[in-house]
């Protein structure tokens, strides 16, 4: 019964991530979490459920010519080592997964906020993007730099939460590179995020034992064909109400992991 209980959250999740675009992260380790999975299990496993269904979606964009891999690089420049020190550091400092608890709690809850508010503002962050502006043009002329440090950030939330590599890393990329095509920001993020969730989930898996194998193979089986259906469904349904919805229950969540 067990399995088949992650099989359908896979296919549940799988179905969201379809229907509505929003990353699996920000969905599949609250949802864990709410059933009873360790905070440290759900996020370790997660990672790696995100860089294998994320891969997919990488190659697509790549034969799409879609990646604008110089993005992706400098990214990754400051992403991958900033996870690897963030994995020593939970793996050195703290003797017990349960001593890092509170801190991938607090993580989760502010990555899900994050995301929450990019979601609900999605329109206006393309609008103030685009908008002329003495600061807007420090930022554009120094995007390179702050895409590099927004690097390091994302290296070290992903690794303490699991969220963060899908849209706030978009958010990103489309307020510092306004004139960059929609599609081309949405192929650099997958680009980027199946190396940073993979490292970060190995980092995991190697050193600090956080990953359920049978959990994630019970959640690949229900959500790569759910992904697939709900990509067809979502065509037919009204996503500008949908994601509204979507985000509000996220934000929720992250008030309830920050905050308690």
């Amino acid at each position: 019964m067990e399995i088949v209980f992650f099989v359908l959250a896979g296919a549940a999740v799988g179905l969201a991530v379809g229907i509505t675009g929003v990353g699996g992260g920000s969905l599949m380790t609250p949802l864990l979490i709410l059933f009873g999975i360790p905070y440290n299990v759900a996020i370790g496993t997660d990672l790696l459920y995100a860089a294998v269904t994320k891969a997919g979606g990488a190659v697509a964009h790549k034969r799409q010519g879609t990646v604008r891999w110089r993005l992706v690089a400098l990214l990754a420049m400051g992403s991958i080592p900033a996870s690897l020190a963030t994995t020593f550091l939970l793996d050195n400092v703290f003797t017990t997964a349960g001593d890092y608890e509170a801190l991938l709690t607090h993580s989760l809850g502010i990555m899900l906020i994050l995301t929450s508010g990019v979601l609900l503002f999605k329109k206006r962050i393309q609008e103030t993007s685009a908008e002329d502006g003495a600061t807007k043009t420090w930022v554009h002329h120094h995007a390179q730099a702050i895409t590099f440090v927004a690097g390091i950030l994302l290296g070290v939330f992903v690794t303490l939460s699991s969220v963060g590599a899908g849209a706030f890393c978009a958010a990103l990329l489309l307020v510092l590179y306004p004139r960059l095509p929609a599609l081309h920001v949405v192929g650099t993020d997958i680009a980027h995020a199946v190396p940073l969730t993979l490292i970060a989930g190995l980092g995991h898996l190697l050193f600090l034992g956080n990953v359920d194998f049978k959990l994630l193979g019970c959640l690949l089986i229900g959500s790569l064909p759910a992904v697939h259906f709900g990509t067809k469904l979502g065509a037919r349904l009204p996503n500008t109400v949908l994601q509204p919805i979507l985000a509000s229950i996220l934000m929720v969540l992250g008030v309830k992991f920050a905050v308690f």
